[in-house]
């Protein structure tokens, strides 16, 4: 057996998140249609720009704590703006709240990650987690889905997930890019980098996706690249690879195993 180091994503790969992003954007926009309403504001066109300003902020600032609340009450100064409807701090406030709310969710984990996790593991691999965001609110997600069981101390909390980040942890810790992988749910923050920073990658494509994780991937890859179906059929479509039983073309969908 060739022991692989194993890099996974959490939100969206391990566990869910967009799920909880999806309600409160829905409690959003159904809020802004009601105050709205005289002025026919659609909850189609709240939710387009939402997601206009919050990605903004995510390019320009990374994943901070603030800059998804922030988007909601852009978003409504926005239309106050555009429909001369008084704006109201009360109201802004409120907006704050409810998007703030998002991380006092009870995380879940995905289906099969126990399952996952502890086969790659008994099999030899050496498992490490990167991910994007706050340290304080992603360390509580790996508490309470008790995946210090599986990475130790093994853990890259990162503002910007991009590929200098990446680099400075394959360098920095002194990765083997000739046995080291990346699996995730995002394109963009994931795969992308995975491939510009040479090693191979494994898209597991989200239940629920954000749109700002799509990307059309420019790099061909210097190795390994495979998509497949489910979280469960990582470690199956790892061995086939290391014992030579693929010839398919990189990045081709790969069958549940």
């Amino acid at each position: 057996m060739n022991p692989q180091l194993i890099l996974f994503d959490m939100d969206d790969t391990l566990s869910h998140c967009n799920i909880y992003f999806d309600m409160v954007i829905d409690q959003f926009s159904d809020q802004l249609t009601t105050w709205f309403a005289s002025y026919k504001i659609a909850a189609g066109a709240v939710k387009d720009k939402q997601y206009e300003i919050d990605t903004l902020g995510v390019t320009e600032l990374g994943f901070t704590e603030d800059h998804f609340p922030i988007s909601l009450v852009e978003t409504y100064r926005y239309f106050s703006k555009m429909t001369g409807r008084p704006e109201s701090e009360e109201e802004a406030e409120g907006l704050l709240q409810l998007g703030r709310s998002v991380y006092d969710r009870n995380v879940e984990p995905y289906p099969d990650m126990v399952e996952t996790l502890t086969r790659l593991r008994d099999e030899g691999h050496e498992l490490f987690l990167y991910t994007g965001g706050v340290e304080s609110i992603q360390k509580r997600k790996v508490e309470t889905l008790r995946l210090g069981d599986f990475f130790g101390d093994r853990i890259f909390i990162r503002q910007h997930k991009n590929s200098d980040a990446l680099e400075a942890i394959l360098r920095d810790n002194q990765f083997d890019r000739s046995r080291s992988w990346m699996v995730g749910n995002s394109l963009r923050t994931d795969i992308l980098p995975a491939l510009e920073r040479g090693i191979k990658a494994i898209y597991v494509p989200a239940i629920r996706e954000w749109d700002y994780n799509i990307v059309e991937l420019t790099v061909k890859p210097e190795g390994a690249y495979f998509t497949v179906p489910t979280l469960k059929d990582v470690p199956g479509t790892i061995n086939s690879y290391l014992n030579g039983q693929f010839v398919s073309e990189p990045g081709e969908q790969i069958a549940g195993n």
